[in-house]
């Protein structure tokens, strides 16, 4: 649940359906959610959080340490993919 300091609170709740990346379900995730679990595979899935956790003070608060350290290793490693792509001649990550 998103923490009482969101500078985001203000936005109506919304309601998405996302496609989960491991079995192909579909699950629903409210704007209010950091994260939801597939009800039929339990894989995480992340809602978009991820960009106001960058630079968001309250974002520790909001999500709690734990989430806040996995969503921060996540955003690193999507950085690290991504430099790899730019560097590589044919637009593409190295394994």
């Amino acid at each position: 649940m998103i923490f009482e300091g969101c500078q985001s609170k203000s936005r109506e709740l919304s309601l998405e359906e996302k496609v989960c990346p491991r079995c192909g379900n579909l699950v629903e995730v409210f704007s209010i959610d950091t994260e939801v679990v597939c009800d039929r595979c339990g894989f995480v899935i992340y809602n978009d959080t991820l960009s106001c956790v960058q630079w968001c003070k309250y974002a520790k608060q909001c999500v709690g340490p734990e989430m806040y350290e996995r969503m921060m290793r996540v955003l690193e490693e999507q950085k690290r993919k991504r430099r790899q792509t730019e560097a590589s001649p044919d637009g593409k990550a190295a394994g």
